[in-house]
């Protein structure tokens, strides 16, 4: 499969943000493709931000129970006994507040999808009734002792070592392996450079639409510095970072002084990162450098950036030699 077919495949999804042209994200397409088709559960494994929802999404989308309810719960938002009902649903007067029956995540994707985003959260006895959902095909709402019947597919999500939560008693090994039967690994943003302008058109595209303006353009160095940086958010960080651009640039073109300081200093976090250390005045020169570049060689406003007061900003710009004419 080529490059544009990959993105043909991604693109015509539910999900319009699984943009990708990379080894890296042909893999994960080529991987949902293979398990799509299939009844099993998935286990979804990635970093903050990666977009492992959109590739539960894609696996929905891609399978034959594409037309049902693709239903999206957050393990980490809801305590233990409230988790309980909204999963497996309750009757009317089980508890203070219960005034109706409800059907719970389960019952409502029937014949479709359920994602449980962060599953290593699960408390251990809502893992025993997961467990026993999985084995049985049937949820048995709190408040009663009748079994109903459901006929989901489970994917979820995590951003922990299970294996490791298994050793220290926090996670089930009999419900880790009835969940494990794929696992699919989600790479980072910094392993799919290729990917990166390509999702910052994409996002530049959605926030154009969004205004109902023309397409707003990154600057040479803009591009640069984007394609530089670690992305330690993912693909819902660059999100953000393309909206602020967007929104604080006021032209066509995009600069450098229009992407938030996270990004412009990142390099050196990233150096510091990849050497070890770096001497103090290394650091502070580079920081000046940066908040100089940020301010377009202003000075007072550089100063304003690092906090640092104006006459020892340009005590430090004089000692260092630094070039100040960025206009």
């Amino acid at each position: 499969m080529g490059d544009s077919a990959v993105q043909v495949v991604a693109r015509s999804s539910r999900d319009r943000d699984f943009v990708g042209q990379s080894g890296a994200f042909r893999s994960i397409v080529e991987a949902i493709e293979t398990v799509a088709p299939r009844r099993s559960s998935v286990i979804i494994r990635g970093e903050t931000g990666t977009g492992k929802e959109m590739v539960a999404r894609q696996v929905h989308a891609s399978s034959r129970r594409a037309k049902q309810n693709f239903v999206p719960v957050d393990c980490t938002a809801l305590n233990g006994n409230i988790l309980a009902s909204q999963l497996f649903g309750h009757v009317k007067g089980s508890f203070t507040g219960a005034v109706t029956d409800t059907v719970g995540f389960f019952k409502a994707a029937d014949g479709g999808t359920i994602f449980l985003d962060e599953i290593g959260e699960l408390e251990l006895d809502l893992q025993a009734k997961l467990l026993r959902v999985l084995q049985e095909s049937a949820v048995t709402p709190v408040g009663s002792t009748k079994p109903v019947p459901v006929d989901v597919r489970v994917l979820c999500a995590t951003n922990r070592d299970l294996k490791q939560m298994i050793r220290e008693g926090k996670f089930r090994a009999d419900l880790y392996f009835r969940l494990n039967i794929v696992t699919l690994e989600v790479p980072p943003l910094r392993d799919r450079r290729e990917d990166v302008l390509l999702l910052c058109e994409h996002f530049l595209e959605k926030q154009a639409a969004l205004y109902l303006e023309p397409v707003k353009i990154l600057s040479k160095v803009a591009r640069d510095v984007l394609l530089g940086y670690r992305w330690p958010g993912n693909v819902r960080e660059l999100a953000n970072v393309m909206e602020h651009a967007y929104i604080t640039a006021k032209s066509s073109v995009i600069e450098l002084n229009d992407l938030p300081s996270d990004v412009l200093t990142g390099d050196i976090v990233a150096a510091m990162q990849d050497d070890g250390f770096m001497t103090y005045e290394q650091l502070q020169k580079q920081l000046v450098e940066r908040a100089l570049k940020k301010a377009n060689g202003r000075k007072m406003a550089a100063a304003r950036l690092l906090d640092m007061d104006h006459r020892k900003l340009g005590k430090l710009v004089e000692r260092f030699g630094i070039h100040t004419g960025w206009q």
